[in-house]
């Protein structure tokens, strides 16, 4: 239960933070910090209102914008693992890559870059690149 309140207040928050009202309304607030400036003599207090306020938000951002981010990463993953799962041809070994150690992925991305360098020749040489090689 933890989670889902979580979660979706993470949701909520990050949906609002990327409106053009909120990027608004964080220039008023600096702009209201600029202007207060002089009728506090610029003082050190001053300073540290804005300093720790943006630190603050910051801080917490950063783990609501880390939330979202997992969510939306592993959807895409799910989707993908999908489109890999029914395309005819395709290799069921690249289900779940993120999960595979890096050396592993590094095998199968040297793979696929060789492939990509093989179709980028022929497609010069006046050929299509839309075969299946190696199945």
């Amino acid at each position: 239960m933890n989670q889902t309140w979580y979660s979706h207040l993470a949701k909520r928050i990050a949906h609002f933070s990327g409106k053009p009202i909120t990027f608004a309304m964080a220039v008023g607030v600096i702009l209201v910090w600029i202007v207060t400036g002089p009728v506090f003599g610029f003082s050190d207090t001053w300073q540290l209102v804005i300093n720790t306020g943006t630190t603050i938000i910051t801080f917490l951002m950063v783990f609501l914008i880390q939330n979202t981010q997992n969510r939306d990463t592993q959807a895409i993953q799910v989707k993908l693992d999908e489109l890999i799962r029914v395309t005819q041809g395709a290799h069921n070994a690249l289900l779940d890559l993120e999960e595979i150690e890096e050396g592993e992925l590094d095998a199968f991305r040297s793979k696929y870059q060789a492939l990509a360098e093989a179709a980028r020749k022929e497609l010069l040489l006046g050929n299509p690149d839309t075969d299946t090689p190696d199945t």
